[in-house]
């Protein structure tokens, strides 16, 4: 027999009774459990949260973090999002923290946990917000999909860490002696175009036009393409990758190599051991192969090359970020004193030289 309690009702099923609302137009049913009254008293809590916004159905609650992160990937990969590894990568460290529990269980203090182990970990705030954001994005993404019903908050920290770091040119010529085939000519492009590692990386000669002298990016990291033209030691260095393309291999004889860059035929794949054995034997151990973009941006514009010129070339698609790079060492601030100090020396003299022709004008 069943009994109806306001908007839900109760019914008896073997030897438990059970409990039956809706919810959106859709009908929910769950054990109640072995008494009436335990289920009146399980029926009245599922209107409450209904009422009040924070009912969860089975189907929801069942759902893993896991789960939420390997469908926001998936989401990436369909619209063709730039950096997925990246992103990947970065979700690692949240998988192994929240990965295995329901995703409805997350709480803010538990995100601030993590936070801090983190931190404690010696993770900058700038990648911890990045590890953030992306499981904020998941969680964005299943309420939008309908797979969940509300996102927790999640604690976004200040980044106070933006790096500071670019080569001189001693500086540069001394990693670059470290540097074996083919991490130097990486890195010398780099240091000419200020391009990011991946874009070079991923660099083909179905993008080089020797005739016409040019590179055609198609797409990049801010969704542009771009044109650069080969001159003076750019010109070059193409040039020397133009010669290295063949690659003899053992068993296949004669391979071509579609990249530009590469090692015996293959993607180069992650530089990190060769850039920083590099680094720490010409004696700079703290130089990252991104500060190269940072440099090519100082370079331009201390060359006289206009912003957005420069910025056609490296790729910046604001001038926020573009004059972040556009930073100054100690040498810069070094002549800005002495142009001030002559500067204010030449009014000194006028100065004096006014008086003198004062004098003169009243004899």
């Amino acid at each position: 027999m069943t009994r109806h309690w306001g908007e839900g009702s109760i019914y008896k099923r073997g030897t438990r009774y059970w409990i039956s609302y809706s919810v959106n137009g859709k009908t929910h049913k769950e054990s109640g459990g072995k008494t009436k009254a335990e289920a009146r008293a399980k029926l009245q809590a599922r209107k409450s949260e209904i009422f009040h916004g924070t009912f969860i159905d089975s189907q929801r609650a069942k759902v893993s973090i896991n789960e939420l992160l390997d469908s926001y990937i998936d989401h990436l990969k369909i619209e063709e999002a730039k950096s997925i590894d990246r992103v990947m990568s970065g979700l690692k460290s949240v998988r192994r923290e929240f990965g295995h529990i329901r995703a409805v269980d997350l709480t803010p203090k538990m995100h601030k946990a993590f936070i801090l182990k983190q931190q404690e970990s010696g993770n900058a705030n700038a990648t911890i917000n990045r590890r953030t954001q992306a499981l904020r994005a998941a969680y964005n993404l299943a309420l939008k999909e309908d797979s969940l019903s509300k996102v927790p908050h999640f604690t976004i920290l200040k980044e106070d860490n933006v790096r500071q770091g670019f080569f001189e040119k001693e500086e540069f010529e001394a990693v670059l002696k470290h540097l074996l085939d083919p991490y130097n000519d990486l890195a010398e492009f780099a240091y000419y175009t200020g391009w990011r590692k991946g874009e070079i990386l991923c660099l083909s000669w179905a993008q080089v036009d020797r005739n016409a002298k040019e590179i055609r990016l198609v797409t990049s990291k801010n969704g542009e393409g771009r044109v650069i033209p080969l001159q003076g030691n750019l010109l070059g260095l193409i040039n020397d990758r133009w010669q290295k393309r063949e690659v003899e291999l053992k068993q296949e004889g004669t391979y071509i190599s579609p990249l530009v860059f590469h090692r015996k035929g293959k993607p180069v794949g992650d530089i990190k051991k060769p850039w920083r054995r590099a680094c720490k034997e010409a004696g700079y151990p703290d130089k990252l192969f991104h500060d190269f973009r940072r440099t090519a941006a100082r370079n331009f514009i201390r060359a006289g090359v206009s912003e957005s010129v420069a910025m056609s070339i490296t790729g910046h698609k604001t001038n926020f970020m573009f004059q972040r790079y556009n930073i100054t060492n100690m040498d810069d601030k070094r002549s800005a004193f002495l142009d001030a100090q002559e500067h204010l020396e030449g009014q000194k003299k006028n100065s004096r030289i006014n008086s003198v022709n004062l004098e003169l004008l009243k004899k």
